[in-house]
């Protein structure tokens, strides 16, 4: 059928037959019947009352009209929405002729772990520090451990060392300690230890519960196992106390350590008076002002705190003496 419209078309109805009547009539008045008239008139609408008041009522509207009407509704939509499809093509047309913007680069770091360690290298760097008679590092070899990487073993990061190695005693590192630490540690020559043992330092100091793990360790690092020990000796316990806040002392520290210095009565310093005086240094702060006896802290601490309030009585004492003599 294709794009043509003449299926749609239906020939006219052919003339009705005439009446007989009208003829008969038209020749009694003088007419001939070649005399009719020719012209109807225009076509009535629908719902047009005729000449004489009459309606003929609504026309249907012909097979043919009809179907023009009804491609001429479907075609209607397809019509309007023409300039939107003219327009959003026009528009796609632009953006592809138009010069694209750079899109800016954007650079991710890029995560990159440290290789696992050499265990043959730990374990050769192990063999060059061990002892000759026993299968672990002591003082000597320590000693050497510490020149190579730059520190002395009196320093801070020796002692995060240890810790980190899980050092049952002093002047000694295993080779079960020595191997499984560096491996932890995932370094594996002097080198890398030697730039590890900063970042370890710098972390432990800034964290209170590392440093609170390392403080508790160091109690255990300088007792002597061999012997029994339970409870550090006054002069060791200073050291150690000196060592580990090294890095971020308290304001009391220097009046603690010169109160045992002058009171040698004091020999050891069991294990919860050690742990317990990190968190006194921190509750009584610079003056010992917010010292509360009726905690329970450790009978020593009693003791210092009063010295100490003693000692500052008595400088006021003599400053008020000394004022009293300059008036007089």
């Amino acid at each position: 059928m294709g794009n043509c419209f003449s299926c749609f078309k239906i020939p006219p109805p052919s003339a009705p037959p005439p009446d007989a009547s009208l003829e008969k009539d038209k020749e009694e008045g003088g007419l001939p019947a070649s005399a009719a008239p020719t012209e109807l008139g225009p076509p009535l609408t629908v719902g047009e009352p005729t000449a004489n008041g009459t309606g003929r009522g609504p026309a249907a509207p012909s097979p043919a009209a009809a179907a023009g009407a009804t491609v001429a509704a479907a075609a209607a939509p397809t019509a309007a929405a023409a300039p939107a499809v003219a327009n959003a093509n026009a528009a796609v047309a632009a953006s592809a002729e138009a010069p694209a913007t750079p899109r800016p680069r954007v650079f991710y770091p890029r995560l990159v772990r440290d290789p696992p360690p050499s265990e043959a290298k730990i374990c050769a760097l192990f063999e060059a520090y061990r002892d000759s008679a026993e299968d672990a590092m002591l003082a000597d070899g320590i000693e050497r451990l510490c020149a190579d990487l730059g520190l002395s073993p009196d320093e801070f990061k020796v002692l995060v060392l240890a810790w980190r190695l899980d050092a049952a005693r002093m002047c000694r590192f295993s080779r079960e300690e020595f191997v499984g630490g560096l491996r932890a540690l995932r370094v594996d020559s002097i080198r890398s230890l030697q730039s590890r043992l900063p970042e370890l330092a710098a972390e432990t100091a800034r964290d209170p519960d590392l440093f609170k793990d390392l403080y508790r360790f160091t109690f255990r690092f300088g007792l002597d196992a061999d012997a029994g020990q339970r409870a550090l000796p006054a002069d060791m316990a200073a050291c150690l106390w000196r060592l580990v806040f090294s890095v971020r002392e308290p304001p009391i520290l220097g009046r603690w350590l010169r109160f045992l210095e002058g009171h040698p009565h004091v020999r050891g310093i069991p294990r919860d008076t050690w742990n317990m005086f990190l968190n006194f240094a921190e509750a009584v702060g610079d003056d010992l002002s917010s010292y509360d006896d009726t905690e329970a802290w450790p009978s020593l601490f009693d003791d210092f705190v009063e010295f100490e309030n003693d000692k500052a009585n008595q400088n006021i004492a003599k400053d008020r003496e000394g004022a009293f003599k300059e008036t007089d």
